[in-house]
Formats: structure tokens, sequence, C-alpha cells
């Protein structure tokens, strides 16, 4: 059987479709600007939302390290001195008494990395327990305000 060479004219259509099947440069640098400006419009919204999330965390932690201070005094007819009695048994417990810590170490670092600040006797209660937010300083507003049990 013989066969046929495939003329120039059958083939030119086929080089059309292959070379029409990519993208222009002018169409990816039009994607790229669109893909830009939805970041810039979405990337602010979702960091505001992870600094709400820490401070809800924080705030839950609060609620559990009080708690955990609360349990403490009833135990012991004491408040502790630190936030570290509550994880490890002071001296003056006898280790018959100490119980099993309701809380750990993990517990007594706030939710930016800060330990928990505690203060006995309290300026604005019996004890106070406060964060200083993620920068770390007295006030503040947003991600930066402060968590406090007054």
């Amino acid at each position: 059987m013989r066969k046929w060479p495939i003329s120039q004219k059958f083939d030119r259509p086929r080089r059309r479709r292959i070379a029409a099947a990519g993208f222009t440069l002018v169409e990816i640098i039009v994607v790229v600007i669109v893909i830009g400006v939805l970041a810039t419009l979405i990337v602010p919204n979702l960091f505001s939302r992870v600094g709400k999330a820490k401070h809800s965390v924080a705030q839950q932690k609060l609620a559990a390290l009080e708690q955990a201070i609360q349990i403490f005094s009833y135990d012991y007819g004491r408040y502790p001195q630190s936030l570290d009695e509550l994880v490890n048994r002071p001296a003056d417990i006898d280790p018959e008494k100490w119980t099993e810590p309701t809380v750990k170490d993990k517990d007594l670092i706030d939710p930016w990395g800060n330990p928990w600040g505690y203060r006995y006797p309290g300026d604005q209660s019996v004890y106070d327990l406060f964060s200083f937010g993620a920068d770390g300083q007295p006030g503040g507003d947003g991600e930066n305000a402060d968590v406090t049990n007054w």
C-alpha cells in the first residue's frame, strides 16, 4: 500500500490550532494583575481576623486561669504568690495535700507568646491577672488591647 505525502495545504489549519492553544503574554499579565488586586483586598481582612481570634483565645485562657486560682485558694486557704504555684507545688504545701494541677506550663503563656501577668495582692481586685496584648505594652486597641480580669 502506498502512502501519500501530506501536502502543506492540509497541514496549515493544524499548525494554527497548535499555535492558538497557548496563552499570550498579555493574558498572563492581566491574570497576575487581577490576582494581585484580589490579594490586596483580602489579605488585610484575613490578618485582622487572626488578631481577633487571638484576643478571644486570650479571654478564654484568662477565664481558665481565674478558675485555677480560685480552686487553688479553696484547696490551700490562700492565693498563689505566682502563677508558677498553679503548676508546681509550693514549699509550704504538704505533698499529701497537693492535688494534680488543673493548668500546665503552656497555659501560663498568652496567645502572643508572653507570660501572663499576675499580681497578688492586686491593685484592681484581690489579684490582678493580665496580658498586654500583641505589643506587650499597657493599653492599646485592637490586637494590642489588654486582656484583664478587672
